[in-house]
């Protein structure tokens, strides 16, 4: 079969690679995405239903632009597609109990989270633990020490709806997509780039790779040894009756403990869903593509509900109506890598995301498709570049 030519692929079209497609094609690019299933889909990192955003990124300084534009792209979006893809209903962080939990590898999460507030301007209310409680009832185990940051900016995106909708709009603006397609090799010579898969050859001028936990074994040195991939299980539990959450109820993420296991985060309840989606993250238990396990077991289930909830969140019963199984690639240092590829030319990789990238895909796609177009980005995105692994 002859291969066919583009000036971009982009590979893996989850959260940034439906985000880079779709910013391509709205600049004129003769661009396709590639995915080894059909996107949006729940193989990856981009499924859940829903997923936190929130301006003041505990993360770091770095991510705070790429949040507050992709938050602009996606009310763009709402009103090109007539959708709903991002909910305002706010986000609540929480620490409770001395010393605070580390959480990605930040020592004070909440803390840091309100200065990063202060600094950037962003609308948001510091709270004790008597004012949570007095407004967010499901929190009365609050400590008496807790201290929380309100962000009523914050709240949570879709990521199926959101990658369909670039999706959609990627093809309509002339992207090509080619689905159910795994890519085997890349190849960089004469400044071009092959991607090989079982059925189809693709050439193109650059390549965007954005393969999830499946980049380590495509990339290769030194992603091989950078990249870390980690199962996460995802809960909804049952309503109690009658319900304690006040209308308008925040995301959250919620440090209630020394170690960095003790933590959780989760979502209002949905209406019509009679349940309250909740998880926490790991980075014990290491895994693989191939031996990812995508049933959560009832110890699991119970195990969850003892150490995060009960107790600590009220309003929800141990009885779980759905689970789901997740990935999160990660590396050293919890951030992301957005870099060329060492030894591949004319490939970018844009992976991992260790965990926190759907909030900020939307305008990470839009500054990948400006390098290709323009030479930069209008955000700086030197804050990941591979050069701090060295």
């Amino acid at each position: 079969m002859p291969a066919l030519h583009y000036d971009v692929a982009v590979i893996g079209l989850g959260a940034m690679g439906a985000a880079t497609l779709y910013q391509l094609a709205r600049r004129g690019v003769h661009a396709i995405g590639i995915d080894r299933f059909a996107p949006p889909h729940d193989q990856g990192s981009s499924h859940g239903d829903t997923r936190i955003t929130r301006q003041a990124v505990g993360e770091g300084a770095a991510y705070v632009p790429l949040v507050i534009r992709s938050q602009q792209i996606w009310r763009e979006l709402e009103a090109e597609l007539d959708v709903s893809l991002f909910e305002q209903c706010g986000v609540l962080v929480m620490s409770s109990g001395e010393p605070a939990a580390p959480q990605h590898g930040i020592a004070d999460f909440t803390r840091q989270t309100i200065a990063l507030g202060k600094a950037y301007g962003i609308p948001h209310e510091v709270l004790n633990a008597e004012q949570i409680r007095g407004r967010f009832a499901q929190f009365a185990g609050l400590e008496d020490n807790a201290v929380g940051y309100f962000e009523p900016g914050g709240g949570y995106v879709k990521p199926e709806r959101c990658i369909e909708a670039q999706l959609t709009l990627a093809r309509q603006l002339g992207a090509e997509t080619l689905t159910g397609a795994v890519v085997s090799q890349l190849q960089s010579d004469n400044g071009e780039v092959t991607i090989s898969t079982e059925t189809h050859t693709v050439r193109a001028g650059k390549v965007i790779v954005c393969a999830g936990m499946w980049s380590a074994e495509l990339l290769g040195a030194p992603f091989d040894t950078l990249l870390t991939v980690c199962r996460q299980n995802l809960y909804w539990f049952k309503l109690a009756e009658p319900s304690v959450f006040p209308p308008n109820s925040p995301t959250f993420i919620l440090a209630h403990g020394p170690g960095e296991d003790d933590n959780c985060y989760g979502f209002p309840p949905i209406a019509g869903e009679h349940s309250m989606k909740v998880a926490c993250e790991q980075r014990a238990v290491v895994t693989t593509p191939e031996a990812v396990n995508r049933q959560v077991s009832p110890a699991e289930s119970d195990a969850m509900f003892s150490a995060h909830l009960a107790g600590k969140v009220g309003g929800v019963t141990s009885q779980v109506l759905k689970t789901a199984v997740c990935t999160y690639t990660l590396t050293p240092d919890y951030g992301f890598i957005i870099d060329q590829h060492p030894h591949l030319e004319n490939v970018t990789v844009v992976s991992a995301c260790s965990g926190h990238g759907f909030k900020h895909s939307a305008a990470i796609g839009e500054a990948l498709a400006q390098q290709c177009v323009d030479g930069k980005s209008a955000i700086d995105l030197s804050a990941f570049s591979l050069r701090r692994f060295a």
